[in-house]
């Protein structure tokens, strides 16, 4: 739900209208929309080279991933540890444009500590990983757009902690 639909759903169930800070928001919101959407685009654009570094420092943190019996040990099991990457950063993308970490919450933190566990996902790989990609994401963002990226990076590390 976009911030403006959860800020009407919100109103109506108290039957008002909505509040001078939630007008405000909506503001904010539609002034920053083209950055938004410049910054999905680049997410979008840039996703493979993003994808590589965040891979690349991943497994230089953690080169036991990639050792003899590591849960990314293979060109199969490391394929599908860089498609969860490419699922984060597309969730990232739907937070963005949306306005609010709705989405993000709805589709991809619940449940995600208890999936992993039951994988034998290490958690706190998982949070480095989103960590290694929240840094190399910003590496093709400017100061005015990492300040608006990094809180849904920062919400999906929070959520898996």
């Amino acid at each position: 739900m976009s911030l403006i639909s959860q800020i009407i759903v919100n109103a109506d169930n108290e039957l008002r209208y909505p509040s001078i800070g939630e007008l405000q928001s909506i503001d904010s919101y539609l002034k920053t929309g083209e950055k938004r959407i410049d910054i999905s685009c680049t997410l979008r654009d840039k996703e493979k080279e993003i994808i590589q570094q965040a891979s690349k420092n991943i497994f230089q943190i953690h080169p036991e991933y990639i050792a003899p019996g590591g849960n990314a040990e293979g060109a199969r099991k490391r394929s599908l540890c860089l498609r969860d990457y490419s699922w984060y950063l597309r969730l990232i993308t739907y937070g963005i444009l949306a306005g609010d970490k709705n989405s993000i919450e709805k589709i991809g933190i619940i449940g995600v500590r208890e999936m992993y566990n039951s994988l034998g996902v290490p958690i706190i790989g998982m949070i480095d990983a989103i960590d290694c990609l929240k840094k190399a994401t910003n590496q093709f963002l400017n100061e005015e757009e990492i300040i608006i990226v990094a809180p849904y990076f920062d919400f999906i590390i929070q959520g898996m902690s």
